[in-house]
């Protein structure tokens, strides 16, 4: 964590009425202060009957709508989304020593959207997606490399199209809280959950 009498408070005053836009502020500051690893996200999914299991994923959309990431639809948070389309993130930015938890539906996003993120990709990304049947058991490392070899000469090096099978995903936060590290354990929390009044955002301080 930041050294004693370096962190910033987190007070209401200095916080908008709109979370996401906090949010976009603190991932820009991690951004630019070369936290590595600043878009690393844990995304939490649970089966219908309740079974939670998390991951990491790379943030790779964040505006009002929403927090945006990827993966092949058949994998195990794809299939749990399918089931149970809701889930709960953490984003953590130690040397900022902040914290973002949301919770919120997720959609599917469009193919349109989902193509022009894919590609952005390298091509060996490209290549490894078509490759494998995400979170799937396979016998070996071969397998898997040689399953590369068969897509690259299916589809070529570069030219390798949106699988049908993989795409985004967008959390539509319906809680976002913004965590501050402060010394002594008395840390900031700022929660903002939708109210009833036209979707409007309702901000309250947590004890820590």
């Amino acid at each position: 964590m930041p050294e004693r009498g370096e962190v910033p408070g987190l007070s209401e005053v200095d916080v908008g009425s709109e979370p996401m836009a906090e949010v976009a502020r603190w991932a820009d500051a991690a951004r630019d202060a070369g936290v590595r690893d600043w878009d690393a996200m844990v995304v939490a999914t649970a089966t219908a009957g309740g079974a939670p299991s998390a991951r990491v994923v790379l943030l790779r959309g964040l505006d009002e709508a929403g927090f945006c990431f990827y993966s092949s639809y058949a994998s195990r948070k794809g299939r749990e989304l399918a089931e149970n389309p809701r889930a709960a993130l953490v984003l953590h930015w130690r040397e900022q020593g902040r914290q973002v938890r949301a919770t919120g539906r997720v959609s599917v996003l469009s193919p349109d959207e989902s193509r022009a993120y894919w590609v952005s990709r390298p091509p060996s990304s490209r290549l490894s997606a078509w490759a494998s049947h995400q979170s799937e058991p396979i016998a070996d490392r071969a397998a898997l490399e040689r399953e590369v070899a068969v897509i690259e000469e299916r589809f070529g090096a570069s030219d390798v199209p949106l699988p049908p099978f993989w795409g985004g995903y967008r959390v539509a936060p319906d809680e976002v809280e913004l965590w501050q590290h402060r010394d002594d354990r008395l840390h900031d929390r700022l929660v903002f959950r939708r109210g009833h009044v036209a979707g409007a955002w309702v901000m309250t301080r947590l004890q820590p």
